[in-house]
């Protein structure tokens, strides 16, 4: 059994939409579980595939690109079309860019997009001090013997404000997991950022934009510019009482509730 064979999983629906749930850097898409419960209860059918690279250990990771991270996303979301009338993209930090890239590549096969989190760079109120100086020396460092093998720890928080919600994803969810950030991924979330800015005034799927007040990571500086940005009909909510990963934390039946709702209006193309 492959790591995506493993990993990835699906909820048959009722309503005939369909949600490509994708998961965050180093994760796995059983951190996605609590939203898509939520969303299937809803009646919509979900897919949370395995991003490329991911699920099994440090040196696969850092052997793909974001590009790579995006073919998979594409061909996903190509054949999940296959089995639902309307498909939706919903993702976390890197999973949303990539969610809204695999939309503004396939027009027609996506009907509507959502963000959480949404992250170009570490500047959130618990980031360590040089996780800040990320995109200065990243260029340098990837190319450094050295420096290009490191990885960037996880915060003590984890991104989850809720301490029982934390112990438990902790616990449910371990296996899988990458602990670590590797320079070299961090530097492809970056480059990958670099190209969804490009193209956000050229985006014409429809976009939610969900950002926690208290994001520990990111800023909600980040989903304001994508809101200014945006060449597509959008929303923007920021969310209280979580941290980064707002999609397992306190508020996660809301982002879920406000993601069955925008994904259950019909918008028209900008």
């Amino acid at each position: 059994m492959t790591p995506k064979e493993k990993y990835s999983f699906r909820l048959e629906g009722t309503n005939g939409k369909g949600i490509l749930l994708l998961h965050g850097l180093t994760g796995i898409p059983g951190e996605m579980k609590l939203v898509a419960r939520h969303l299937n209860r809803a009646g919509y059918s979900i897919y949370a595939p395995l991003l490329n690279g991911h699920g099994t250990d440090i040196p696969t990771l850092i052997k793909t690109r974001w590009q790579d991270w995006l073919e998979g996303v594409s061909e996903d979301a190509t054949a999940f079309k296959r089995e639902v009338d309307t498909l939706h993209t919903a993702g976390i930090c890197v999973g949303g860019k990539l969610g809204m890239m695999a939309a503004h590549a396939l027009p027609g096969t996506i009907a509507s997009t959502a963000i959480y989190s949404a992250c170009f760079r570490f500047d959130g109120w618990n980031v360590p001090w040089y996780y800040r100086l990320g995109p200065l020396g990243m260029p340098v460092m990837v190319r450094c013997p050295w420096w290009k093998n490191c990885s960037y720890s996880e915060t003590e928080s984890l991104g989850i404000k809720d301490d029982r919600l934390r112990n438990f994803m902790v616990g449910a969810e371990a296996e899988g997991v990458i602990d670590q950030f590797p320079v070299i991924s961090i530097y492809e979330m970056y480059k990958l950022g670099k190209a969804v800015k490009k193209s956000l005034p050229n985006m014409r799927t429809p976009a939610l934009v969900l950002h926690a007040e208290e994001d520990d990571l990111s800023s909600p500086a980040h989903a304001r510019y994508i809101q200014r940005n945006i060449g597509a009909p959008h929303e923007l909510h920021i969310i209280p009482d979580s941290y980064h990963m707002l999609h397992v934390d306190r508020q996660h039946n809301k982002v879920a509730s406000l993601t069955a709702k925008f994904f259950g209006t019909v918008h028209a193309p900008a």
